[in-house]
C-alpha cells in the first residue's frame, strides 16, 4: 500500500495555528473530556493516545481527571507540539508530529486511541481510523454532526477546516465499515459556557431550544442543528 500522508496545503493551514490555549477550546475540551470518561471508564485505559491533540486541552482535562496513567499525543502541526510541550502535563511521556496517518508504534501499544474532533478534517478519515485500530485496543471518536438541514449543498472552504460532514448514522457506519464494532455512542450539545462564550447575552435564548429538543426527540434535533456525537468502538473479534 502507499504511504499516505496529509497533503502540503492542509498541513500548511495547521503549522502555526497554535500559539497557545484560546478561552474557545478551554470551554469546549470540559465537554469533550466528559464524553470521554463517560464512554470510556468502563474500558482499560491506563495508556492513551490522543491523535490530533491540539494545544493539548482535553490532554490537560484528562489529567486532571486523573483519567490515564500514560498519556501520549500525536499532531501535524509543530506548533500545537510546542504549546502542548509548554504545558508540563504530568502524566504526558511524548509529544510527537507525525504525517497525518501513519502512526509511528507498535500494534496495540495503548489501551485507548482519541481521535476528538480530527475525522471532519482529513481527507483520507479511513486510514487513520484503520491506524488507530491498529496501535490501540479501543478507540474512541467524536465529531460534529453537521450534516443536517442547516449544511448548504455546496462545499464552501472556511477557516474551520471542516472537509467530512456526519450524522449519527453515517459516523457510527463510517467505523463499521473499518471493521470496528462500536459499543456505546452518545450525542450531547454545546456546554452552557460554551454558548456563553459565543452568544454573550443571547446563550441562554441559543442553548436551551437545543437542549430541551435533544431530550425530548433527539432524532428531530440532530436533524435540524448541530451536536457533537462521541462512540467508542474496538475491533471485531
Amino acid at each position: 500500500m502507499d504511504k499516505f500522508t496529509i497533503s502540503e496545503n492542509v498541513k500548511s493551514g495547521y503549522e502555526d495555528f497554535y500559539d497557545g490555549e484560546s478561552e474557545w477550546r478551554r470551554l469546549s475540551a470540559v465537554e469533550k473530556v466528559d464524553n470521554i470518561v463517560n464512554l470510556c471508564s468502563a474500558h482499560s485505559h491506563d495508556r492513551i493516545l490522543d491523535i490530533g491533540a491540539g494545544e493539548g486541552s482535553v490532554l490537560a482535562g484528562l489529567a486532571n481527571q486523573g483519567f490515564g496513567k500514560e498519556l501520549y499525543a500525536l499532531e501535524v502541526s509543530g506548533s500545537a507540539v510546542a504549546a502542548i510541550e509548554e504545558r508540563n502535563i504530568t502524566p504526558l511521556i511524548e509529544c510527537r508530529v507525525f504525517d497525518g496517518y501513519n502512526i509511528p508504534y507498535d500494534a496495540s501499544r495503548f489501551d485507548l486511541v482519541v481521535l476528538s474532533h480530527v475525522l471532519e478534517h482529513l481527507e483520507y478519515p479511513r486510514r487513520l481510523i484503520q491506524e488507530a485500530a491498529r496501535v490501540g485496543r479501543m478507540i474512541f471518536v467524536e465529531v460534529p454532526l453537521e450534516d443536517n438541514r442547516r449544511l448548504g449543498m455546496d462545499y464552501r472552504p472556511d477557516k474551520v477546516g471542516h472537509i467530512n460532514f456526519y450524522s449519527p448514522r453515517t459516523i457510527r457506519r463510517l467505523l463499521q465499515t473499518c471493521d470496528l464494532e462500536v459499543l456505546s455512542q452518545s450525542v450531547t450539545n454545546f456546554s452552557y459556557p460554551a454558548y456563553r462564550h459565543m452568544f454573550g447575552s443571547k446563550a441562554l435564548l441559543k442553548y436551551l431550544p437545543k437542549e430541551l429538543l435533544l431530550k425530548i426527540a433527539p432524532g428531530r434535533a440532530t436533524r435540524y442543528w448541530t451536536y457533537h456525537c462521541a462512540l467508542i468502538c474496538r475491533k471485531r473479534t
